[in-house]
């Protein structure tokens, strides 16, 4: 299965990310899978006006690719012309090239949020750079490429978001491809592969006994739940960041740091300091997906009720002060 990556209005963090595969190395785990690259900006040996052969062959449809996978968002502007970044040594705007593949490609990734969304781009006020998405708006469906895009297989984009992607869901999606196809069926609402995006963040949580019994951290150092007080929407966001391990080990909630829900539309933009969790009466105004209101309020209630001591206490420290009480097992 052939692979050719671009790279627009971005950081290039997904490449990043995807270097660090893990468990094995990259290059072997692609090999393996039947997967290689026809080009990327970062991996391929191709520079200059060999690279730019390479890329018209693909978009004139003399050189046969599967997967147009994209990084970073879509800058049309000004005024709709893309000029504001050109393929180098082409003279011709990203846009152009990016909409030219598109026909020709089985399937069209999204890689990272910049692509599925539009990302910090889109988000800038007045949005000069008119950045969105390669099939949305922020949550709008649109994008470049347009609402009712197709590409050859039949499908819609899929949207591997993330800021930046896990190395997991960019590789999981392309051997879930390469060994089994890909259908509607596999994408959630907007795009985004079920193998990651049918779970919450909140799954796997390591402070998940803070937040059943309601136990808040006040700083960000301390060990409770980030939910109520520091801006946390681990229970909002579709991932599965505690259950499938960044770099090994961690995630942003095992470092200490609260979710801010980088795989949803617009999350780059929510209107209050990422590190602050907006109130009504104080109650949370963003509360888990699919939770009504009035029960989340009643098992609060009845959740710090029943805090035990050392949930209580351990709750506002940054480091275990009250331990597992050791009582006798069995009969």
């Amino acid at each position: 299965m052939k692979v050719l990556w671009l790279q627009s209005g971005g950081c290039g963090g997904c490449t990043q990310s995807l270097l660090c595969h893990e468990p094995r190395p990259l290059f072997d785990e692609l090999r393996d899978a039947g997967i290689e690259f026809v080009w990327h900006p970062a991996l391929s040996e191709a520079s200059g006006d060999e690279a730019l052969t390479i890329l018209e062959d693909c978009a004139a449809g003399r050189r046969e690719f599967d997967v147009l996978c994209i990084e970073g968002a879509m800058l049309r502007g000004p005024n709709g012309t893309g000029r504001f970044h050109l393929m180098a040594g082409s003279g011709r705007p990203l846009t152009e090239w990016v909409q030219r593949l598109a026909e020709q490609a089985k399937w069209v990734f999204a890689i990272g949020s910049c692509t599925a969304w539009g990302g910090f781009s889109a988000s800038t006020p007045g949005n000069p750079l008119e950045a969105c998405g390669l099939q949305y708006d922020t949550d709008t469906p649109g994008g470049l490429l347009g609402k009712g895009f197709l590409s050859r297989s039949g499908l819609p984009v899929v949207n591997i978001a993330g800021c930046p992607t896990h190395p997991g869901w960019i590789v999981d999606t392309l051997e879930k491809l390469a060994f089994d196809g890909l259908t509607a069926s596999d994408l959630d609402e907007v795009g985004r592969p079920l193998l990651y995006a049918e779970q919450l963040v909140h799954h796997g949580c390591p402070r998940n006994e803070f937040y059943e019994f309601k136990a808040s951290a006040l700083k960000h150092s301390d060990l409770g739940c980030l939910m109520e007080n520091l801006g946390c929407k681990g229970t909002q966001a579709h991932a599965d960041c505690n259950t499938r391990a960044w770099n090994g080990a961690g995630s942003c909630l095992k470092g200490g740091y609260a979710c801010i829900a980088c795989t949803e539309p617009g999350f780059e933009a929510p209107g209050h300091a990422f590190q602050e969790t907006p109130k009504l009466a104080g109650i949370p105004v963003g509360l888990p997906t699919d939770m009504p209101k009035a029960w989340f309020v009643a098992l609060a209630a009845l959740s710090k009720s029943a805090t035990p001591k050392r949930v209580r206490e351990n709750a506002v420290e940054d480091h275990t002060v009250v331990r597992p009480s050791v009582k006798k097992t069995g009969k």
